[in-house]
């Protein structure tokens, strides 16, 4: 087993991540370094740091004369972060596949079993972001490209509170279980081709659903 050892900019870089992502700290807030550090009694340096990670992430932005601010939601950022997505976690996969044993696609199962227990408890929170992440990450644990799975982590992060609109508010809670079952299935059954082109449209299919309520959203507010 091995202990991971966290500094406190990571910490506080979780902790401010956590706000972002459950909705605590809304889309254009100000992220005041001074009351952040007193929050989370750290010394201003670890909260700058941890700023400058979450920017790396597209959580954050920095602009002159008004300091850091979590991200708006864009239906014009959508496009580009989810194609990504589908092209970079569908080469993982097909990397992975063939590698996966039958202990990986148990534990798959097992950890989509919990996803679909906290969705139905109503931790969509946890659902949509946690075990969402382990579940794919499972899938793609054997494809030995360390540096995709490096984008992919970080594209995840920067998605993920599209992926909690998309379970909420667009369809997703509905479509997303049946989805990851297929995807499970079309893995354990080796079908690389197959599973990697259902995973794509599962990513682009999400990918529409989120940008139609964004414009209908940005469209209401004009």
């Amino acid at each position: 087993m091995t202990i991971e050892h966290k500094t406190r900019t990571q910490l506080v870089a979780e902790a401010i991540r956590a706000k972002i992502l459950s909705g605590e700290i809304k889309a254009g807030d100000p992220l005041r370094q001074a009351a952040l550090a007193t929050e989370l009694n750290v010394s201003r340096i670890p909260v700058r740091e941890a700023l400058l990670q979450l920017e790396a992430e597209g959580l954050v932005n920095f602009e002159a004369h008004k300091g850091a601010t979590a991200t708006q939601l864009s239906a014009a950022q959508i496009d580009e972060i989810f194609d990504l997505r589908a092209l970079l976690e569908a080469e993982l996969l097909s990397h992975s596949i063939k590698h996966l044993s039958d202990e990986d696609i148990n534990d798959a199962a097992g950890i989509l079993s919990e996803l679909e227990g906290a969705m139905d408890a109503g931790d969509t929170h946890r659902a949509t972001g946690e075990l969402n992440s382990q579940f794919h990450a499972k899938l793609y644990s054997r494809a030995q490209r360390p540096q995709t799975r490096e984008l992919v982590d970080m594209y995840s992060k920067n998605s993920e509170r599209y992926v909690r609109m998309h379970i909420l508010l667009a369809g997703g809670l509905t479509t997303a279980p049946e989805e990851h079952r297929t995807l499970l299935e079309l893995c354990r059954t080796k079908q690389a081709r197959k599973a990697c082109d259902f995973l794509k449209k599962h990513i682009v299919q999400a990918k529409n659903d989120i940008k139609k309520l964004l414009i209908k959203i940005e469209d209401e507010q004009r």
